[in-house]
């Protein structure tokens, strides 16, 4: 089900109640996918085959594509969180409870709004301290957000397409969530 204009102008109007730094739309069909973004996760991301919502566990970037393109569109937002040091990765990891929190909502939003979502969101997943994978099935299913990168999408790109700006500096990071509608 593509979203009519006044579905999305009644989502809008529940967005106001968020701190959101921005947020658009865009076609599926306009997502990059690339195998590079992958090549990051697997050499630099100390989750990488650890969590359910990190490849290899999501599938390949082939296989992500195909599920997103299954959607009609794609709906992106960003929320800023301030962190002491940028030095400190636990501390960084640490400030994006709050977008976690409101990526919930927001698919929650769009679920009340009748359609499906496909939600991907910041790092690896944060609902149990330790994962199962890859020797049980995922405790939280339904509310395991893989990351964005791990779909093989580079945010940097994403960002710009939407027209929001990618800030990680002087204290402040950005962080994105995206959620396929259909």
């Amino acid at each position: 089900m593509k979203l009519t204009q006044e579905q999305k102008d009644r989502i809008e109007e529940q967005l106001a109640q968020f701190p959101l730094f921005g947020y658009g739309y865009l076609p599926t069909t306009e997502v990059a996918f690339s195998e590079r973004v992958r090549y990051i996760c697997e050499t630099e991301c100390p989750q990488y085959g650890k969590s359910w919502s990190c490849p290899p566990a999501v599938g390949t970037v082939a296989e992500c594509e195909a599920r997103i393109n299954g959607y009609d569109e794609i709906f992106v937002f960003a929320s800023l969180s301030e962190v002491e040091s940028m030095d400190n990765m636990s501390l960084m990891l640490e400030s994006r409870k709050g977008h976690e929190e409101i990526t919930r909502q927001i698919t929650k939003i769009f679920q009340e709004a009748g359609c499906e979502t496909l939600t991907l969101s910041t790092e690896s997943c944060i609902q149990c301290k330790y994962c199962t994978y890859p020797d049980a099935p995922c405790r939280c299913p339904e509310v395991q957000y893989p990351c964005v990168e791990s779909y093989g999408i580079m945010v940097t790109e994403l960002a710009e397409q939407i027209g929001i700006p990618y800030l990680q500096e002087c204290g402040v990071i950005t962080w994105f969530s995206v959620i396929a509608v259909r």
